[in-house]
């Protein structure tokens, strides 16, 4: 494998190119994006009973995965888990440049994480509107938001005062979730844990239909790439904290994680991180969200 990184700072098709593996992802997520920023003002939406919908889902789907962990419910339908604090070896020695060198990371305290991606139906009653390319069915992963949008997203959702400040993961608590304890950074058995370009059809599909991790979360790997909270510098983990790291304290691009409905296996791992700047918008990448009590 080479050892070049694979970065998305200007999130432009030209850069893509560079890497064969990704031109069939840059064949879809080149459609046009019509710009969201008008949206961002509407008023949010009541969060009683908005996605019921998604609830029936993860129940039906719960005998796929192998939860070892508490389930709590949030507004307009959110699901999020209860992970455990821990450690674990970040990065990998397998992958790219920007995978190394493998720190340890000690998470300090429990958090929640949205056991899905963020869905339409969940975006359509706090924003207003869905400006997804794949559309069809609530429970499809919202996409075409930019970092920028989400930050409109949680902000509505942190005005509930509800008891909980909502954001996006960081990179060490994404990969410490989706490694579920384990050392090896790639899912045990691809097919049945993510949509991605071998067998998605070259589309999104609706979130929790296929196995969950250890811990509960569904659609870690595939279905589409998620924003952290993080901004992204490829070198950052020769400084990175260990207790807790958050990423670069600035910087124009922030991290993807996970993979998408049009890329190679390879990009689905755990380990895996790209960047990409904070405005673009894709029909490959949407987001889960992290809380954590304000009290």
């Amino acid at each position: 494998m080479s050892t070049k990184p694979i970065e998305m700072n200007t999130c432009t098709p030209s850069t893509f190119d560079k890497v064969t593996r990704f031109r069939h992802f840059l064949t879809s997520a080149g459609h046009a994006s019509r710009s969201i920023l008008s949206l961002l003002a509407a008023p949010a939406a009541q969060p009683a009973n908005a996605h019921p919908g998604l609830s029936r889902s993860l129940s039906a789907a719960a005998g796929k995965g192998a939860a070892r962990a508490q389930s709590s419910g949030g507004p307009f339908g959110l699901e999020f888990q209860v992970l455990p604090p821990g450690e674990f070896q970040m990065g990998s020695n397998n992958g790219y440049d920007n995978e190394r060198p493998v720190h340890r990371v000690v998470i300090g305290r429990p958090f929640q994480m949205g056991r899905c991606v963020v869905t339409q139906g969940q975006w359509q009653a706090v924003m207003g509107d869905n400006p997804s390319y794949f559309k069809g069915d609530d429970l499809l992963p919202v996409e075409q938001v930019s970092w920028e949008d989400i930050q409109q997203f949680v902000s509505r959702l942190n005005a509930l005062r509800d008891g909980y400040r909502y954001r996006l993961p960081t990179e060490a608590e994404w990969e410490y979730a989706a490694r579920t304890g384990e050392p090896v950074d790639r899912a045990n058995g691809i097919d049945e844990q993510a949509w991605y370009a071998d067998n998605s059809g070259g589309k999104t599909h609706p979130v929790g239909t296929k196995k969950a991790n250890a811990w509960g979360l569904f659609d870690m790997y595939g279905n589409v790439w998620e924003w952290m909270q993080d901004c992204y510098d490829p070198a950052y983990y020769a400084a990175s904290e260990v207790q807790d790291p958050s990423g670069p304290a600035t910087g124009p691009s922030r991290t993807h994680r996970g993979g998408a409905w049009g890329t190679a296996a390879d990009f689905c791992r755990s380990a895996f991180r790209i960047g990409c700047r904070a405005d673009a918008r894709y029909n490959i990448t949407g987001f889960r969200l992290v809380r954590a009590r304000t009290y």
